[in-house]
């Protein structure tokens, strides 16, 4: 513990007297991102105008980045539309750090996603990589040990000079911080498009685990108790990173306000991570609260107005970096690695030998008082005197207008059949599709990303990408695991965001179901353009419905998330994009089924009914550059059941691959799970052709939902057709798999005949075109044995340390 910190060079501070002296003094409330209505509020909270550093907390803690003005309303249908099944395992909902869900024997799992998308465009590798520690950091404010990553990617068009930039700077931010914190990456998306051109989605989704005895909430209770600063020193970095970039959307002018943006150190986060779990191991905390966006201003509001009573702060004990620092910066700062505690007195010297242990520098910045006030004293002077709940929970509220887009029916109306796009007309034409459809830049071949990401760390990843879902064991001795999959289709939500908006929660459902566990919680990172849009607003409005409507049809609970709005250049928002990350519990991970098949001789079969639904397809973007018509039809009733079967399989030991059938529809499904393990496939579409009355571009390319290719070993087909058969579920075998090594093809019965080497090559060169060779490619056919993989099986059989210990 250091009893001093740095004086910094700062003129006397503008004091709460000098408020009551002078009502009249003008005031930048419009830099700091606050309107003028909002700050003749502040001063009717107050009864006079705000101090300088009650200016600063207001302006970040009323940001549409922390209090959800523009978007609460809407948000509240999660909480509304539940019944008692969704609530059956919800430990922690909406509204704490992370949600936390009960997966058996003991066990929770918290996880949660957050967009850090304006930092990522204007410095791509701190703005990623502090958005890995900002997640991590509400997995541990829980009391969970941290286990896994996942990110969310969307970036500008490939091909422009700027997305390269951008590109190695975001893939190199989060591999290196969550390859320092040795943490594994378990997947998640990587997509192009110019609509994202100048706004690049840096969404980034943590995972922790812990014992339902582990459990800690962030307050500040009990007269007496001592509040801590601890953890990084408190610099200029990331001053107004919520209040004036993240409520802000781009001018035309390209990347600026460097200052607001992070700078991260993984390194002291490790050691954070294991400071805060002996603290809690210890029971010397009452709480934790992570300093991430509005920085102390928010840690101190929060803290309080969760609690009790009220907090007195000395902000001359905060430990500086840079002592030229304001009062006003400081409580704005959102330097990373900090967190802060709330210790009882008596528990005290014991917490400052625990952080001592960890070279982990600690103030005492105050205590938490009966008062009801959060109260701020800076050299000497009170500088800060609000009722926390005004700061941090009873911000403003807003309706904005809303309106229909003018564009929309015409976009609707300009559907594949409408536009006249031309289908394939021979076998050759399919081929030359597929090949197309599998080398475009968001379907291809991601090693060059994930790559450069440790994916088995801590040994105990079960599944990671390419499969559909990520997977981890939990616990060694039962092989009790969770399965976590997260998808977005911005195409899709562009046409219709109530629709868009289910079919990505349906994804990410079916992703899960696939890998053999049964989907059971949901997180959402909501990004829109300017919610001063009214045609943004209706998006926003109609996918916070659908997403809710649909996760009361398929009854798993949103349990946290956050929202991320201005993510628009000049008058030009993004697509709408609602990432929705879905996990699954599943009882043994031995279990689990991998998105491809490995042997000869099994039986594909393909789940589910296909419809001509092509509108806001890849194929549709891939081969004639079009977006219009209407998205696939959400079928959620379809969706359970099939998630039903696909576990009851699962159980039985039944599938040995299966691939959910989304972007790119049967001929993608194919190409993943033949590339899987390099296996071919002979398979023929007449009986879908003939029994769902579509064409064979529709059958290869059609993007119906609740559907899923799946591999049957030959002497579990006869059970698998009357598990089918008993839950009356639309099912056809098409084809076997067939073929490895240089033989192995893709071969579609009387049209076509594809080489794997040839489909994979395609599918590689993409991104390496574009971007530079793959990380550890030494194999040129880039199908080197995995032997993490390997080591992996072996582990499954004689279980070493682990989470569990």
């Amino acid at each position: 513990m250091t009893d001093t910190a740095q004086a910094p060079a700062d003129p006397r501070p503008d004091t709460v007297a000098d408020a009551i002296a002078t009502p009249d003094k003008e005031q930048p409330y419009g830099a700091l991102g606050l309107k003028p209505d909002e700050y003749e509020r502040i001063r009717e909270i107050l009864g006079r105008r705000p101090t300088s550093g009650e200016l600063a907390m207001y302006s970040v803690m009323w940001s549409e980045h922390c209090s959800y003005k523009s978007s609460k309303i809407y948000l509240r249908q999660f909480g509304k539309k539940v019944n008692d099944k969704m609530q059956e395992r919800l430990l922690v909902g909406m509204g704490e750090n992370a949600g936390v869900i009960d997966i058996g024997e003991g066990w929770a799992v918290t996880f949660k996603v957050e967009s850090h998308n304006h930092p990522s465009y204007i410095e791509p590798f701190q703005g990623a990589a502090t958005g890995v520690g900002g997640i991590i950091r509400d997995i541990i404010s829980m009391g969970a040990r941290p286990v896994a990553v996942m990110d969310q990617l969307r970036f500008g068009d490939i091909d422009d000079p700027d997305t390269a930039r951008v590109v190695h700077g975001v893939v190199a931010g989060i591999s290196s911080y969550a390859n320092c914190l040795g943490l594994p990456n378990l997947g998640g998306e990587t997509v192009f498009d110019g609509v994202y051109q100048a706004n690049p989605l840096v969404n980034a989704l943590g995972v922790g685990v812990l014992r339902h005895e582990d459990l800690h909430l962030a307050n500040a209770s009990g007269a007496g108790n001592k509040v801590v600063l601890f953890g990084a020193r408190t610099g200029g970095d990331g001053i107004g990173g919520a209040s004036i970039l993240a409520s802000d959307s781009f001018s035309e002018g390209g990347p600026t306000k460097r200052p607001a943006v992070q700078v991260g150190d993984p390194f002291a986060e490790k050691v954070l991570i294991e400071c805060c779990l002996e603290l809690f191991r210890g029971e010397l905390v009452e709480g934790i609260q992570d300093l991430g966006a509005a920085g102390i201003s928010c840690a101190t509001s929060e803290l309080a107005a969760n609690g009790d009573g009220g907090m007195f702060i000395e902000l001359d004990s905060v430990l500086l970096r840079d002592p030229s620092l304001t009062a006003e910066e400081i409580l704005m700062s959102e330097s990373q690695e900090r967190m802060m505690a709330v210790v009882h007195p008596s528990k005290l010297d014991a917490f400052l030998e625990v952080t001592k242990k960890w070279d982990v520098e600690t103030s005492v910045l105050g205590e938490v008082t009966d008062t009801g006030r959060l109260v701020i004293n800076w050299r000497g002077e009170e500088i800060v005197n609000v009722d926390p709940s005004t700061v941090a929970v009873d911000g403003p509220v807003y309706e904005r207008p809303v309106e229909y887009p003018s564009w929309i029916d015409a976009l609707q109306a300009n559907g594949v059949r409408e536009a006249g796009l031309a289908r394939a007309g021979s076998g050759d034409e399919l081929r030359s599709q597929m090949v197309a459809v599998a080398a475009s830049p968001n379907q291809a071949d991601v090693s060059w990303v994930t790559n450069q990401y440790d994916k088995y760390v801590l040994g105990n990843t079960a599944l990671s990408f390419p499969d559909g879902a990520g997977m981890i064991r939990v616990d060694e001795d039962s092989g009790l695991g969770v399965s976590i999959a997260t998808d977005a289709n911005g195409r899709y939500c562009q046409l219709d965001p109530y629709v868009g908006s289910q079919l990505a929660l349906a994804e990410a459902y079916r992703n899960v179901a696939a890998s053999g566990a049964v989907p059971t919680a949901v997180t959402d990172c909501l990004n829109f353009g300017s919610p001063e849009n009214p045609e943004v607003m209706w998006q926003f409005s109609r996918a916070v419905e659908g997403l809710s409507d649909a996760c009361l049809a398929l009854e798993v609970p949103v349990t946290g998330g956050n929202v991320s709005l201005y993510n628009q250049t000049g008058d030009t928002p993004i697509h709408p994009t609602p990432v929705v990350g879905v996990l699954g519990i599943i009882d043994d991970v031995a279990r689990r089924v991998p998105s491809g098949w490995q042997d000869q001789g099994e039986h594909l079969y393909l789940l589910g009914a296909t419809r001509d639904e092509l509108d806001g397809s890849a194929w549709a973007g891939t081969v004639h550059d079009h977006l219009g018509g209407k998205p696939p039809v959400a079928v959620l009733d379809d969706e359970r059941a099939l998630a039903e079967l696909l576990h009851a399989a699962a159980l039985g030991g039944l599938l040995s691959g299966a691939v959910d059938l989304s972007e790119g529809g049967l001929a993608q499904a194919l190409t993943d799970g033949a590339l899987r393990f390099g296996v071919g496939a002979r398979v023929w579409i007449d009986e879908i052709v003939s029994r769902d009355g579509v064409d064979d571009t529709a059958a290869l390319f059609s993007e119906s939902q609740a559907r899923v290719l799946v591999a049957v070993p030959h002497e579990e087909e006869v059970k698998f057709r009357g598990l089918c058969s008993g839950r009356d579920f639309p099912v056809l075998r098409i084809g076997v798999t067939d073929g490895s090594g240089e033989a192995a093809a893709i071969e579609v019965q009387d049209r076509f005949t594809l080489p794997l080497a040839e489909l994979r090559a395609a599918s590689q060169a993409t991104l390496p075109s574009r971007f530079g060779a793959v990380v550890g490619d030494d194999d040129p056919r880039g199908v080197a044995p995995d032997a993490a993989a390997a080591r992996f099986e072996r582990s499954m059989q004689a279980p070493g340390p682990g989470i569990s210990e």
